[in-house]
């Protein structure tokens, strides 16, 4: 059994519904706090600190990060408690190569099964994905990570697979921590990528119903986050 409502509400962020517990209350911002950086990898999670922040009992926060455990974002220290799960090159590929593998499989049974319903939903994800992409006054980071991810969520909802899609939420994450820790996306996207241009490209063959040349945009698009963290690593050497 899966826990909390993660089975159905992978992509699921803090403010989106209210949550209907404390621990998910909880978990929910840690969550929010480890991907978007603000806790740092390996960084100690002290309850006795922590359950003020998120206005919790020690108990519904220990609740809370052993959620996290099974998110991969926290790691235990057995009696020492919990940390923020540390970064890795090799960490960042291997997410990218399972998502890969989980996802475009996802994205072509979401075309078979897609009905007029999936389509719409598609249609206006694309829509405001669009309106976050080409602001005139630049892209706000925050509206793009919120319309990415129901982007990326409308493209394989018409997946009846619970399991596959509660994999991908946290793959998802995990992905979306490295752009904000490695990236900060939006200047290093604008610079070495078109992402719009990618996000079209998955659409239109998406709504065409070409599995193929959906799922082989998906990857290419999966995988050039890697590249784009690759090449500023290197770059940061040189300099360093």
């Amino acid at each position: 059994m899966l826990p909390s409502s993660k089975f159905s509400a992978a992509y699921q962020a803090p403010q989106a519904d209210a949550p209907r517990t404390l621990a998910e209350r909880a978990y929910l911002g840690l969550r929010h706090d480890i991907v978007s950086g603000k806790l740092v990898p390996g960084e100690r999670l002290r309850v006795e600190h922590l359950k003020d922040q998120y206005q919790v009992g020690a108990g519904t926060l220990r609740e809370a990060l052993s959620l996290l455990l099974s998110d991969a974002l926290v790691t235990a220290e057995g009696q020492r408690g919990f940390r923020v799960a540390p970064i890795s090159l090799a960490d960042l590929e291997d997410v990218t190569n399972s998502r890969v593998l989980i996802e475009t499989e996802a994205l072509r049974q979401s075309i078979r099964h897609g009905d007029a319903r999936w389509e719409a939903d598609l249609v206006g994800a694309f829509h405001l994905m669009t309106q976050a992409e080409t602001r005139p006054d630049g892209i706000d980071p925050d509206a793009f990570e919120q319309c990415n991810k129901a982007f990326h969520e409308a493209l394989i909802a018409g997946h009846p697979s619970p399991w596959s899609k509660y994999l991908i939420g946290i793959l998802y994450r995990h992905a979306e921590r490295y752009r904000n820790i490695n990236l900060r996306l939006t200047a290093v996207h604008a610079a070495q990528r078109d992402v719009h241009r990618e996000h079209e490209e998955i659409f239109r063959a998406a709504i065409n119903r070409q599995e193929a040349r959906a799922a082989l945009a998906l990857e290419s698009h999966v995988r050039l986050t890697v590249d784009v963290v690759k090449r500023q690593a290197q770059a940061e050497a040189r300099v360093a």
